[in-house]
């Protein structure tokens, strides 16, 4: 059985990984709006045709971990250029240069994973190496 409180947190990092608010996702995947408000509420479940729709439009969705949490996502690996404007900028920034020297020199044999930023808003971005 579907955890409706555990969904509306994956519907939400979704739109957070697209940058779509929940008015332009419900465009997007052509529901009304209610239906978002409803299942970010917890007021409804979603409908099979729902989740349908979201894995239909939106490729990095691993249908298993949308309904159970369970798998990854996103699916694909975000673009190079998305990650070298991250470094770019990290390395403009004069604060961050000086860490980030650092960090390079202390991991010259490792592998770096994933980059994590977080945003003021309390919103996040990840990237997958």
């Amino acid at each position: 059985m579907i955890n409706n409180s555990e969904f509306a947190d994956r519907l939400t990092i979704i739109m957070r990984f697209y940058q779509l608010s929940a008015s332009a996702f419900a465009d997007k995947i052509q529901v009304p709006r209610s239906s978002i408000s409803h299942l970010l509420s917890g007021r409804n479940k979603p409908s099979l045709d729902f989740v349908l729709k979201v894995i239909k439009e939106f490729d990095d969705v691993e249908l298993y971990w949308l309904l159970n949490g369970k798998g990854t996502f996103p699916i694909s690996e975000p673009s190079t250029p998305a990650l070298d404007q991250v470094v770019q900028k990290t390395e403009s920034s004069s604060e961050s240069g000086s860490k980030l020297s650092e960090v390079e020199t202390n991991t010259q044999s490792k592998k770096i994973e994933r980059i994590v930023i977080f945003f003021d808003d309390g919103t996040f971005k990840e990237y997958v190496t």
